[in-house]
């Protein structure tokens, strides 16, 4: 064998050894994937399906609006625009336990200037921190065109006495579970998932939490304190804070840790594989981008968990109205007559100067809650509440056919 035909014959045995070695371990790669894939219950990558049943949450712990008093105000951020009310059952009973991540609905009594007197309005808040038998506590981000946050910042003081409904609401963990698990906040969306994280590591604090929390800079950033007072006593938390505009006093590696906003790509670059729950809750742009992306991801549906503060589109559907010409909707008790194209119902009675009442505005509270004399509804979403049968909820509603209120 010449010296030529003896070095190809070794090149050649490199080589298939090589390509042996790169195969044994990309199959024991693919053997340890498809068993994370099984554990998860995840085949591939998978897009949202249509509507699933919703978790059930426990019956009300009491019924209709029982009497708080506001023991304790306190801010949550450097530019004083997050309070946190700390509210007390006047009656001095213990307080029944509820489920991270649920909300609490109010009935507020808001100042009219322009007719001296008030009006009653409902809004729901998010409970901001795990459940406690002598209080609970809201976080309220103020808003400059908002009603019933300008009127908490401004008049609702310590003592004050507040009308509130029993915790409700479908996002929540599972404190006893003890698989990993991601939470997402974007904004003031970290209310409940301060409410999940504190929960869980109190329940649990060996299981792993991956935080992501996503502001624009420093003066945004809510709980900085107790966030870092958790993360540095539990070692299986992970906290990620990422800044999307960082501002000049900001420094990376001490106020946050990454720069830009909260998306799949900073998930996928952080996250191993692994079968995590998510819990997901922000603004609308958060929302609508990052759980579809989670879902193309190949996360399955079940484990994607969410919640958007304001409107958003990515929450489950009920089937679309049936596309064609515009509809008639019948203001029965206003006697009005309004053609509907696009959005909610509420909005279409309120440009036709429709009176209806109001609260939530994302179908939590049932304030807006009106009795369907003839016709069908569809939803935007599927609303949190639950509706009377014979009613529809207009701030979510579009007519499928024409349609008659008792309005």
């Amino acid at each position: 064998m010449t010296t030529q035909g003896l070095l190809l014959l070794i090149l050649l045995i490199i080589f298939v050894q090589l390509v042996v070695y790169a195969g044994v371990a990309f199959f024991r790669y693919w053997l340890s994937y498809q068993a994370l894939k099984a554990e998860a219950g995840v085949a591939g990558p998978q897009p949202l399906p249509g509507p699933v049943a919703e978790p059930v949450s426990p019956a009300p712990a009491w019924e209709g609006w029982r009497e708080f008093r506001v023991a304790r105000r306190a801010y949550e951020d450097i530019a004083g625009q997050v309070c946190s009310f700390y509210l007390a059952p006047l009656d001095g009973k213990p307080l029944p336990a509820f489920l991270p991540g649920q909300f609490l609905t109010f009935r507020l009594d808001v100042a009219e200037p322009a007719c001296g007197g008030s009006k009653s309005i409902v809004r729901c808040y998010s409970l901001s921190d795990r459940a406690c038998p002598e209080h609970y506590r809201i976080s309220i981000k103020r808003v400059p065109a908002g009603l019933a946050s300008n009127h908490c910042h401004d008049h609702v003081r310590e003592d004050a006495i507040l009308a509130v409904k029993a915790p409700s609401g479908h996002f929540h963990l599972d404190v006893n579970g003890d698989g990993p698990v991601v939470l997402v906040a974007g904004g003031i969306g970290i209310t409940p998932i301060f409410s999940m994280l504190s929960a869980a590591l109190a329940a649990r604090p060996e299981r792993e939490i991956q935080l992501f929390y996503g502001v624009r800079d420093g003066s945004e950033m809510v709980m900085r304190a107790r966030l870092d007072e958790l993360a540095q006593r539990h070692a299986n938390l992970r906290l990620h804070v990422c800044f999307s505009r960082p501002g000049p006093d900001d420094v990376q590696g001490r106020d946050y840790r990454h720069q830009g906003r909260v998306d799949i790509d900073r998930l996928r670059l952080e996250l191993k594989i692994k079968p995590y729950q998510f819990y997901v809750c922000g603004p609308a742009p958060m929302m609508e981008t990052l759980v579809p992306a989670l879902a193309d991801w190949g996360v399955a549906a079940a484990r994607i968990h969410y919640e958007a503060f304001g409107p958003a589109t990515v929450t489950r559907r009920a089937p679309e109205p049936e596309a064609g010409p515009a509809l008639g909707v019948t203001f029965s008790r206003s006697g009005r007559r309004l053609d509907w194209q696009a959005g909610s119902l509420l909005e279409l009675a309120e440009a036709g100067g429709v009176k209806v009442e109001s609260g939530c505005r994302s179908g939590c509270c049932g304030a807006c809650q009106t009795s369907i004399e003839s016709g069908e509804v569809a939803y935007e979403q599927l609303p949190e509440f639950d509706v009377v049968p014979g009613s529809c909820l207009l701030c979510l509603a579009q007519p499928r056919t024409e349609l008659v209120l008792a309005a």
